[in-house]
């Protein structure tokens, strides 16, 4: 962590730390104000950004020694943790390559005060948060991830280590989701953004209409805001963007809906290359398939 830090961002409590690939996987538990709970998350820090200290002759200030670098946030999809990616995506060879940092933040709020689906559903509440800032009661005192993912967390980052102002966004299903919507509702935050199978229009399909009418309420204005379809329509800017899709998911034609992203952007001329990739499901099989070029995607953009 950064000696720098100022004195009034919130401390970070250090969970677990193992070498990979010359830098660091760490996890962090802090409390959040945004979202009224302990949340955790994990962060790769590649060899550019944190030097051993031998290798610093033992000075205590590593931000003179070491680089800057850029993140990319990788948001999780139903039911994760910030452990799945981390664990499962193979992306720390390519990363460290590159020089770039990887932030993996939980999914939703967690512990014993955060609510949760009364039937104990997969699709509602823990593990579910959406990446939206709920309207609703009981959910709006802790189901702030929006706010979460675009401020509360990269201040956090930015304050802790010794991280460049570029950065940008990805995520796979519902994390696709809110990689999408997140970009496209902060164009100047971010230099690029990319998805695995993401929900393209949750606002037609059963995951984002049960979780848009508790977290939202009936006003299908707000869900508005929560929907790359409808964003991508209104888009004044633009954030080159990278989705794969496989062709054998079976959450495709129910869920998915890909088609629709394709549309919305081929009316508003938006950057976007959209891969159908033949044979692939939904699983992290696929992402550590192509988790490689999505990185040397970004990296283009930093």
């Amino acid at each position: 962590m950064s000696s720098n830090a100022p004195s009034n961002i919130e401390q970070l409590t250090l969970v677990s730390s193992q070498k990979v690939c010359g830098g660091w996987h760490k996890q962090y538990s802090h409390e959040s104000s945004t979202l009224n709970c302990t949340m955790r998350f994990a962060i790769y820090l590649p060899p550019q950004l944190e030097m051993d200290k031998s290798e610093a002759d033992k000075s205590t200030d590593l931000n003179a020694l070491s680089q800057k670098v850029p993140v990319i946030y990788w948001l999780s999809g139903l039911t994760c943790t910030d452990e799945n990616f981390m664990q499962k995506a193979g992306a720390f060879k390519v990363a460290a390559e590159l020089g770039i940092a990887i932030v993996a933040p939980d999914t939703s709020p967690r512990g014993g005060a955060v609510p949760d689906d009364a039937q104990g559903s997969y699709d509602l509440g823990l593990g579910a948060g959406f990446y939206l800032n709920a309207t609703q009661p009981p959910w709006s005192e802790h189901y702030n991830m929006y706010d979460y993912i675009v401020d509360e967390l990269p201040q956090l980052i930015a304050a802790h280590f010794n991280v460049s102002t570029k950065k940008a966004i990805s995520g796979h299903s519902m994390g696709g989701h809110g990689a999408l919507t997140i970009a496209l509702k902060n164009p100047t935050r971010y230099s690029s953004v990319s998805a695995f199978s993401p929900i393209c229009n949750p606002m037609d399909c059963p995951w984002g209409q049960k979780a848009f009418s508790h977290y939202l309420g009936d006003d299908q204005t707000l869900w508005q805001q929560y929907d790359s379809y409808h964003l991508m329509l209104q888009a004044r800017d633009t954030v080159p963007a990278l989705v794969d899709q496989g062709d054998a998911d079976n959450f495709l034609s129910e869920q998915l809906k890909p088609d629709a992203l394709v549309q919305a952007a081929a009316k508003t001329a938006y950057p976007l290359t959209l891969r159908m990739q033949p044979g692939y499901d939904h699983s992290y099989y696929f992402i550590s398939t192509f988790i490689d070029e999505h990185l040397r995607f970004h990296h283009q953009f930093f």
